[in-house]
């Protein structure tokens, strides 16, 4: 039986890992855009993609273009696996 992920299961972090895993491996989005897409304040999935990039469920890479810090988001191979096993979890639950 597949287990909940309690890193995971925050509504936030669960949106977060939905949209990173919908994108192919190793395919990273940049923070603003990841943002906008799931209405995050920068300060509130700031907290959460740094509590996912502890767990090893994310990487983040920060760069300069034109003088500008960027980070990109991508999901990591244990963090799409950990967010499946969430997913199915939570099918297992819903079927009761």
């Amino acid at each position: 039986m597949a287990e909940i992920d309690l890193i995971i299961h925050t509504p936030a972090r669960l949106r977060i890992m939905s949209a990173l895993s919908a994108l192919p491996p190793r395919v990273q989005i940049d923070f603003s855009t990841l943002g906008k897409s799931l209405d995050l304040t920068d300060g509130n999935l700031g907290a959460h993609l740094q509590t996912l990039e502890e767990a090893g469920y994310i990487r983040a890479e920060k760069s300069f273009i034109d003088r500008k810090p960027r980070t990109h988001v991508a999901a990591t191979a244990k963090g799409r696996a950990r967010f499946n096993e969430h997913v199915a979890a939570l099918r297992e639950i819903c079927r009761v």
